[in-house]
């Protein structure tokens, strides 16, 4: 890159973060090229990934108009921007969406813990005991076949994967890791959002909002706080308990008898 492009570059970037509501910080590290196009394809007319120089990313933060300075911070070992006017947590939905599993290799880094389970494997007794044992697994045989005896983390999340844990992900064919893009962090509207906050649930969150609707409606009925929503079960609920004083005293009313 030629001193007087970076300028231009810098300034790019700058209008980028200036002209879109959300900017996200995209980890690049390990992210094959196949996987970064296939990608792009899939957030067309969505959003932009810009790829540059850590240091230029940093410079095009401190000349924005926005306050954005605190995702400096946030920045990863190799970082790209992608800006966008969608729903934060939609375009990390996608994302996640477009990845595909693939084998642990010495270093990779796993954004979940790696659980190995107990139960039968496919490996015959051998030398396959001792490379299990080296990473912690409690083993027998089992029916002629090597058996786990207890499920054991092998690596938690955000640390490395060791030789020893790589080579036994290797003998059972487990997967733990993913190829695509690593959308890492999110600006909008001056608050950041971690990975940790944009990975929600559909399911867990339709389920909260369901739930805090039925404490709501609890509440309101029963400190007697009616809304249009409770006002029918609150009328509901007096005439219930009117019938049942009514049975209970022998008070004679028409509408009870």
């Amino acid at each position: 890159m030629l001193k007087n492009e970076k300028p231009k570059i810098v300034e790019e970037l700058t209008q980028l973060i200036d002209n879109y509501s959300v900017i996200g910080v995209i980890n690049m590290r390990k992210l094959p090229t196949k996987a970064l196009q296939n990608m792009r394809e899939s957030m067309r007319g969505i959003a932009i990934i810009k790829m540059s120089r850590k240091t230029m990313i940093k410079r095009a933060i401190k000349n924005s108009k926005k306050d954005v300075q605190n995702l400096e911070a946030h920045l990863t070992t190799v970082p790209a921007l992608l800006v966008t006017n969608e729903n934060p947590f939609k375009i990390f939905k996608t994302i996640k969406e477009n990845k595909t599993p693939a084998a642990a290799k010495p270093g990779d880094v796993p954004a979940h813990d790696i659980l190995i389970q107990k139960g039968p494997t496919p490996l015959p007794p051998g030398p396959s005991i001792s490379t299990l044992q080296k990473a912690g697994l409690k083993t027998s045989v089992q029916a002629g076949k090597i058996a786990v005896l207890a499920d054991k983390v092998v690596c938690k999340a955000g640390e490395a994967v060791s030789e020893e844990v790589a080579a036994v992900l290797s003998l059972l064919k487990v997967e733990p890791m993913e190829i695509g893009m690593d959308l890492a962090y999110v600006w909008e509207n001056g608050t950041i959002y971690g990975r940790d906050v944009l990975d929600v649930s559909i399911d867990d969150y339709i389920n909260d909002i369901v739930s805090c609707v039925r404490k709501a409606v609890n509440l309101s009925v029963n400190t007697g706080y009616p809304t249009k929503l409770t006002a029918p079960i609150m009328i509901q609920k007096a005439f219930a308990e009117a019938r049942t004083l009514a049975i209970d005293a022998d008070i004679i009313e028409k509408d009870f008898i």
